[in-house]
């Protein structure tokens, strides 16, 4: 179970994260992304990244490249923001949570239009 520490650290690190992203990164293969979710280790020095790119597949592997590339840069953004004694090495994982949940949305209305 983490802690209150550990919980405010996850939420800063996703708000830097997205905003490093939005405003420091020129890459044009990262278009439209948004981090969901950060899951920092017990000893703070790992923490897994989960990114939504929005997009088709061949966009999102664009994106998640792009993203891979610029990892040191966006480590090296979040130490100089983040005051902590070693920023965490970053583990980028794509999440495709949001596009299920839109996939499960759109199945329920087709079942509520049929049913009328």
């Amino acid at each position: 179970m983490p802690d209150h520490r550990s919980e405010r650290l996850q939420e800063l690190i996703k708000e830097e994260f997205s905003d490093i992203v939005r405003r420091e990164l020129k890459d044009p293969r990262i278009g439209f992304i948004s981090v969901t979710d950060v899951e920092l280790s017990s000893d703070y020095s790992h923490a897994k990244v989960f990114i939504s790119v929005f997009g088709d597949p061949e966009i999102q592997k664009k994106a998640m490249a792009g993203l891979e590339s610029a990892k040191g840069f966006i480590r090296t953004e979040l130490g100089k923001r983040i005051h902590l004694r070693h920023t965490p090495d970053l583990q980028i994982i794509a999440d495709n949570s949001i596009e299920r949940g839109a996939k499960i949305m759109k199945l329920l209305e087709e079942v509520k239009k049929t049913e009328r």
